[in-house]
């Protein structure tokens, strides 16, 4: 369960299928993101950290969960 998100969310008073029409997906697909059941696409994530001012790496730490150097992804390096 990705608790962040879900607080976030309701903190805007932002209901699943409001953030789903400002996303451009649909209200299942948040359901499916904020249980942990699906991991958004680096768009739908980009997406997620302007709407909330929020770092990917704070919003999915369960993707991000080991700290890893941005530049590597950047330059597109294997690490």
């Amino acid at each position: 369960m990705r608790t962040k998100l879900i607080e976030l969310r309701k903190g805007s008073t932002l209901t699943q299928a409001e953030l789903a029409e400002k996303l451009g997906i649909s209200e299942i697909h948040v359901r499916k993101i904020e249980s942990g059941d699906r991991n958004p696409s680096v768009t739908l994530m980009v997406k997620y950290e302007k709407l909330f001012n929020e770092s990917m790496k704070d919003l999915f730490p369960d993707i991000f969960f080991i700290d890893i150097d941005t530049k590597c992804i950047k330059n597109k390096q294997a690490i």
